[in-house]
């Protein structure tokens, strides 16, 4: 009986060793499942944050864009006031030129 009891005790040593081998693998496995999530919320923050900049750069040349339209518009009717004046001097001119 002594003799199963010291065998039995060996291989409950044998098991508590490759058991523990075992949870220290699986600690291992914790540890790196939980760098990749860190990692995956780094990425998913910094990826946000390249969206919110590029829909800040759309907002901005948006405004550009309309801001040269406006100026764009402008400039037309400017030009067009500077014709319809030119045209308006040439007339009066040679209609005091006829005189």
């Amino acid at each position: 009986m002594v003799i199963k009891d010291l065998i039995s005790g060996d291989g409950a040593k044998a098991e508590v060793i490759d058991l523990n081998k075992v949870i220290g693998l699986k600690d291992d496995q914790i540890k790196l499942f939980k760098e990749k999530d860190t990692l995956k919320d780094q990425k998913i923050s910094n990826l946000e944050l390249i969206i919110s900049k590029k829909d800040e750069q759309f907002n901005l040349e948006r405004q550009k864009s309309e801001s040269l339209l406006k100026e764009l518009k402008g400039q037309r009717r400017k030009t067009f006031l500077y014709k319809v004046g030119s045209f308006v001097g040439v007339i009066a001119t040679s209609m005091l030129l006829l005189k």
